[in-house]
Formats: C-alpha cells, sequence, structure tokens
C-alpha cells in the first residue's frame, strides 16, 4: 500500500507459509478493476502481460481467461505452486515460474504489459525499474495497483487490525490513511503517467472468508507460528461471532497508476539535471 513499510521489525515474511489460505481467501480485486484496466488498453486478447509478485496467480489467471498470453513470477516456490494448480483447475495456460521481479527469466521486449498488484514495495525499486525497461516492448505499459481494505473508513477492518497487533505488535502494514498519490515518488524519473484510477468498492465476505483473508495478511500466516496464527484466528472469529452478521462487506480502496518508459536518452539527462 501507499506509504507503509515493506518490513516489520523482528519479523521474517514468508508468503509462502500462507499459500493455502492465500490461494482460497485472497480473490483479488474485483471485476470492476479488470474493466477500468481494460478501459485503459490492459489486459487486451493477444496482449502479451507478466504479473511481477504474482503470489497466486490472481492477475495472470483473469488476464489468461481474457485471451491475454500470460505469465507470472514470484519469489515463493510455495505460491507458485498453487498458481500453477488453480490454473490448471481453470483449464489456463499460464507460463509460473520462480523468480524475483528484478531477474525475470525472459528475453528483452517480451511483453506488452507488466502488472504488479499489492506488491512494488517489496520490490527493490532501481533494479525492478531497470528490469521492466528491458522486459517492455516498444509502447509497452508498468502497471502498479492496490487493493486494500480501510481501516479508517471500515469498523471491522479497523477492529481486526487492532487484533493482528495484539497477536504482532511488530506489524507496521496497519491504519493505512488511504492515501493514493497522482503519482508515485519512485516514479518520477523513468516513467510518464499514462493514466490511473482510484475508487472504493465494498467487498462482500463470510465470516469464514474474512477469518482466512486476515490468516493470510503479512502481519498473520506470512509472519507467525502456527499456534499464534490459531490464537489469532480463535480471537477473530469470536469478534466476528459477536459484531456481525454471517455475511458482510468490507470496504476497500482500489488504485491503480499506469506508465510507459521515458525514452532512456530522457532518464540519463534528469539523472545527471
Amino acid at each position: 500500500m501507499h506509504g507503509l513499510g515493506s518490513a516489520d521489525p523482528g519479523r521474517t515474511i514468508d508468503w509462502g507459509r500462507t499459500s493455502a489460505d492465500y490461494a482460497r481467501h485472497r480473490p483479488g480485486p474485483p471485476e470492476s478493476f479488470f474493466a477500468r484496466l481494460a478501459a485503459l488498453g490492459v489486459g487486451l486478447p493477444g496482449q502479451r502481460i507478466l504479473d511481477l509478485g504474482t503470489g497466486t496467480g490472481v492477475l495472470a489467471r483473469r488476464f489468461a481467461e481474457a485471451g491475454a498470453v500470460a505469465a507470472g513470477i514470484d519469489l515463493s516456490p510455495e505460491q507458485i505452486e498453487a498458481a500453477r494448480a488453480l490454473a490448471a483447475a481453470q483449464g489456463l495456460g499460464v507460463d509460473f515460474r520462480v523468480a524475483p521481479a528484478e531477474a525475470a527469466p525472459f528475453p528483452a521486449r517480451s511483453f506488452d504489459v507488466l502488472t504488479a498488484n499489492q506488491c512494488w514495495l517489496y520490490f527493490d525499486a532501481p533494479r525492478a525499474i531497470t528490469e521492466a525497461r528491458r522486459l517492455l516492448a516498444p509502447g509497452g505499459f508498468l502497471v502498479t495497483s492496490h487493493f486494500s481494505w480501510l481501516p479508517r473508513r471500515d469498523p471491522i477492518a479497523r477492529a481486526s487490525e487492532r487484533l493482528i497487533l495484539d497477536h504482532n505488535p511488530q506489524w507496521t502494514g496497519c491504519d493505512w490513511d488511504g492515501a493514493v498519490p497522482p503519482m508515485p515518488r519512485w516514479a518520477e524519473r523513468d516513467f510518464v503517467l499514462r493514466g490511473m484510477f482510484v475508487y472504493d468498492e465494498p467487498i462482500p465476505f463470510t465470516r469464514e472468508a474474512w477469518r482466512g483473508r486476515m490468516r493470510a495478511c503479512r502481519g498473520v500466516g506470512a509472519a507467525l507460528p502456527e499456534a499464534d496464527v490459531a490464537a489469532f484466528d480463535a480471537a477473530l472469529a469470536a469478534w466476528l461471532e459477536a459484531n456481525t452478521a454471517p455475511t458482510f462487506t468490507v470496504r476497500h480502496r482500489i488504485d491503480a497508476h499506469l506508465f510507459t518508459p521515458w525514452p532512456a536518452a530522457a532518464c540519463e539527462k534528469s539523472a545527471h539535471a
């Protein structure tokens, strides 16, 4: 998310530890997100798309469903294993590989679009930018996006974050203020902004689904020992039972920025300005 750190002091973040919940309970952005991307020319049939930090392949699989030639990379073997299984179950041919965003195992100019949803903050930005410029075909797009609950505007999200902090005080991914910059600072020297959107949508959950979504959070399943995850889950289950209906919505903010690289000469001139 914009403005939040990528690490929690004293904690190792390992998304592979929560791949089962991630695959089942983190379905990714809603259809409205993909419709807005399509209106900006992203996710179209025949496009060559690489999803960076793909996790369980939510974006890559959705683009493949729309007729794109999709691939996805992630550092976690467990996440890639889950992505491959989900794609196979859907009958989709997506090229999933274990690799970092900073060193993708593909030739130069292989893709029309690169996407990075909810993950750019974890990358080494200078190296990822260099790699994005290498991978994109002329006229290609880099799309960074987020799909984030709003703890300052939604009571269920706020209460859930407080419970996470009870079990993991080191977690720094909490209390996002919802601010989305028109142009992220990391992109200013290297990219031209071609389009962006930001909007809110209430996302439906059952109690079980929200518990799974919270277990798949960085501050829970990706960081805590199994016993602590179970203790958090029990506390959240009790709170949901006492305070929510069996089904409810959680307000999320969804944003995306669509970039094209500055020409190399312009980047070199800017760097020496």
